[in-house]
């Protein structure tokens, strides 16, 4: 897949409306920023466009206004970060469409930075509404999407405007593009998956693209639990899908007619309930006592894909192998974190999501080939699936 970036068309002088992920957390009380990650991943792009005399209006949402504006999800406190990392003054609007706006886009001299207010403050974005995206185009000369995370959705800020403007990639696209695409497309092999999460359910799209592409595929987290008990383990009050049980003893015969290596935990650590300081113990999936329920994989589990990744060369990580918000249940997921932060010689992509929070967690991004800013969007791109705000810029 090639997308037309930045770099391909002329943007001195003219007004850029770059499409941003700002949807940062935010402290409920203070209103603080609590990790700005995602301001600072679109800092190459901005640069470049002020660098070369750009005007430039950023459009974001935050948060889930429920298309009505609401105090406490303004973006406000994202443009006096943005300023800080910027070093420069960064101008607020206090919408994002109107004659008001028309104005001050209007006025922004070359390398000054406009941000809009909430995008999601009116439900014409999610709706993507003919009309609004016409007043996000009218706006801009030309239209930059830099905010992978929302590729997935059809919103007027992703896809309609994409449709009356000359659109490309920014640069932290463009690299979702790149490592996702090779990973689809034409990875380097050994490929390995390794997907977790809660539900098999919401993964079951993903696990089978996968089956197509991969050489090996690890699974772990709560969706295991329901392989496991399509092969006949008791797995008391574990998290399980009833209704996904056929479903997943499909994807191992699957797996198994095509060659693939299919592991599931060998070994679990086991609470007696769900609940952060619940007593826990490790057991094999033979050995669940009857009452306790399944949190996270066990040493063994981690140690046998560890060996089953030792020779890959891409590998792709999406979802955590437990219950990882609550610490006692972790641990599981932090040494796989380790495990392939030492791979060597191979592509290590983390799909976006709760997975990200783990590695950035443990100080570990660094020294992955790609973290993506989009769970939804990541699984969706691995799934084969087209994506509204990615198909909508021009190829080259």
């Amino acid at each position: 897949m090639r997308k037309k970036t930045l770099r391909d068309v002329d943007v001195a002088g003219k007004r850029v409306l770059v499409r941003v992920d700002y949807n940062v957390p935010l402290d409920a009380a203070s209103g603080r920023i609590l990790d700005d990650k995602r301001i600072r991943a679109t800092l190459p792009t901005l640069d470049y466009l002020r660098l070369a005399g750009a005007k430039v209006v950023l459009v974001s949402h935050l948060g889930r206004p429920k298309g009505e504006r609401a105090t406490g999800l303004s973006l406000g406190p994202v443009a006096e970060r943005l300023s800080e990392l910027m070093g420069e003054p960064v101008q607020t609007a206090d919408d994002c469409v109107g004659a008001a706006v028309q104005e001050e886009a209007a006025a922004l001299a070359e390398g000054e930075v406009l941000l809009l207010e909430n995008v999601r403050f009116h439900a014409e974005e999610e709706a993507n509404e003919a009309e609004f995206a016409k007043a996000l185009a009218s706006l801009c000369d030309v239209y930059v999407n830099d905010a992978f995370g929302t590729a997935h959705r059809a919103h007027a800020s992703t896809e309609g405007v994409a449709r009356l403007r000359p659109a490309v990639a920014g640069f932290l696209m463009e690299k979702e593009i790149d490592f996702l695409g090779r990973a689809v497309e034409d990875p380097e092999r050994p490929y390995a998956a390794i997907i977790g999460g809660a539900k098999v359910s919401s993964k079951m799209g993903v696990l089978e693209a996968l089956l197509e592409r991969v050489d090996k595929l690890l699974i772990g987290g709560g969706m295991a639990n329901t392989f496991l008990k399509g092969e006949g383990f008791d797995i008391a009050e574990s998290l399980v899908e009833d209704d996904y049980v056929d479903e997943a003893k499909r994807i191992e015969e699957k797996a198994a007619e095509r060659g693939v290596k299919l592991l599931l935990p060998a070994d679990v650590i086991v609470a007696e309930r769900f609940e952060a300081d619940s007593p826990a113990r490790r057991v094999s999936v033979k050995d669940v006592p009857a009452g306790w329920r399944i949190m996270d994989v066990g040493e063994t589990t981690i140690d046998v894909f560890a060996r089953a990744l030792a020779d890959c060369k891409t590998v792709v990580w999406n979802g955590p192998m437990g219950v990882a918000e609550m610490p006692s249940f972790a641990h599981g997921s932090h040494r796989l974190a380790g495990v392939l932060a030492k791979l060597e010689g191979a592509t290590t992509i983390i799909g976006g999501g709760e997975t990200a929070a783990v590695v950035e967690s443990l100080g570990l991004a660094e020294e992955f080939s790609h973290v993506s800013t989009g769970g939804g969007a990541s699984l969706e791109f691995l799934e084969g699936r087209e994506l509204p705000g990615v198909a909508a810029l021009l190829d080259r």
